[in-house]
């Protein structure tokens, strides 16, 4: 199993897997990761300074993904570790805490100095995984991702 970039060929299936995922929570529609027009080609929407994307593959099958990019309307030193969603095999299996600390390895390398997620509450093993990796709960939404559902707010000093 590795972590590796998205690539083109990757954006239907990790799209299906965000919106799977999500769906499974009972997040669906405006408000949501699922809702947002970069799911149509995630691979450009990661082409930009300062972000990337990740996707977990094994064996030719990608089972997970996550990544990380500027706070939309935040600052310039926070990043936000975004759409890190894995498929039910991988989860429990030490993938999400690879992934988050490659991603914030990555973030601190580009100049951030905090990263911020938003996520459902429902998500308790993800702010598990979160909690973990340092992130800490803050009362209040930073930026404006678009995410106006998600009312859970964490974040980690770099």
């Amino acid at each position: 199993m590795i972590i590796r970039a998205i690539e083109p060929r990757d954006n239907k299936t990790v799209a299906q897997i965000i919106v799977e995922t999500l769906a499974e929570y009972g997040a669906k529609g405006d408000g949501f990761a699922s809702a947002d027009p970069e799911l149509k080609n995630m691979f450009a929407a990661y082409q930009l300074t300062n972000a990337a994307y990740f996707v977990i593959e094994d064996e030719g099958r990608i089972l997970g993904c996550g990544g990380i990019g500027p706070l939309k309307n935040g600052d310039s030193a926070t990043c936000e570790l975004q759409k890190m969603y894995f498929r039910t095999e991988l989860r429990g299996r030490g993938w999400g805490k690879k992934l988050i600390a490659h991603c914030l390895r990555l973030a601190k390398s580009y100049g951030y100095s905090k990263c911020y997620i938003e996520t459902l509450p429902n998500m308790v093993a993800a702010q598990a995984v979160y909690k973990l990796a340092g992130f800490d709960y803050i009362p209040e939404r930073m930026g404006n991702t678009g995410h106006s559902k998600c009312h859970v707010f964490m974040l980690k000093n770099l």
